[in-house]
């Protein structure tokens, strides 16, 4: 359920600039960071939990906290 709403919402995820230093450190990746969370989120094994105001999307050992309402990528790290 989370993880669909996620989904249909895909084009409204984002972060911020403080988010995208935050999260290529927190996962050590070099990549642009939005689109390598949603790629992480498409994927089959991906699970979404909610807490309070924001979602977790966890999968292949990591973290990645996106907000309910704002769908901000607020932070990532490893699991």
């Amino acid at each position: 359920m989370h993880k669909q709403t996620l989904l249909e919402n895909i084009d409204k995820i984002h972060t911020t600039e403080m988010g995208i230093g935050r999260i290529q450190r927190n996962l050590e990746i070099d990549v642009e960071p939005v689109n390598y969370c949603i790629s992480k989120l498409k994927q089959e094994n991906s699970v979404v939990t909610k807490e309070g105001k924001n979602y977790y999307v966890h999968v292949d050992g990591c973290i990645i906290t996106i907000n309910s309402s704002s769908f901000t990528i607020i932070t990532a790290h490893k699991a």
